[in-house]
């Protein structure tokens, strides 16, 4: 029996079989991605956010940086996640020493490396001392937060930041953000 074109060309189809995907074009692209996915992973500054603890507002200027993080909430303090002591605790405490979060914040301190400080340097600051970024909550009251900067501030943390949620401004050329941003403040004490 003699096979029309259109069958002949559908034998033929037939017969190649199964195609072969060649996956070194697929690895190459992949490696590409992986390199400038890593590449650009460091430039992000993102801080832990915590459902139980609302910022503040403000616009700020300073790009958040990689720090001890201790936060306050309405229930508890966490020094990088771990409870240290309650709020309810610190607002009969007559004491502007929290003596729990001395001793942990003493005891990161004794696990930090810190550079040298070169004497020629005329940009070195004379002690830049341990950074810290507190992350309260906006209702946990100043009280709380002035016995906390004190107790960091008596532990070598003198570089303490205060996390806010950044809000655009409307005549600021600050980029508007979700991520906190930090408020400089030097930690004497008062």
């Amino acid at each position: 029996m003699k096979m029309s074109a259109r069958a002949k060309r559908m034998a033929r189809n037939h017969k190649r079989g199964t195609t072969k995907l060649s996956l070194v074009s697929l690895m190459d692209i992949f490696t590409i991605l992986v390199f400038f996915l890593m590449l650009n992973a460091s430039d992000v500054q993102v801080l832990q956010r915590d459902d139980s603890v609302e910022l503040p507002k403000s616009t700020v200027k300073t790009p958040a940086k990689e720090t001890l993080l201790l936060m306050i909430n309405a229930n508890n303090i966490l020094l990088q996640g771990k409870p240290i002591a309650k709020t309810a605790d610190l607002y009969e405490q007559q004491d502007y020493i929290i003596l729990a979060l001395k001793e942990e914040l003493l005891y990161q301190a004794s696990r930090t490396t810190r550079a040298p400080i070169d004497p020629e340097d005329p940009d070195a600051e004379e002690d830049p001392g341990l950074s810290i970024t507190i992350m309260g909550d906006k209702s946990v009251p100043y009280q709380i937060l002035k016995k906390i900067m004190q107790t960091s501030a008596e532990s070598g943390y003198t570089n303490i930041a205060l996390a806010v949620e950044n809000q655009l401004e409307a005549s600021s050329e600050i980029a508007p953000a979700d991520t906190q941003a930090d408020a400089s403040a030097e930690g004497d004490g008062s």
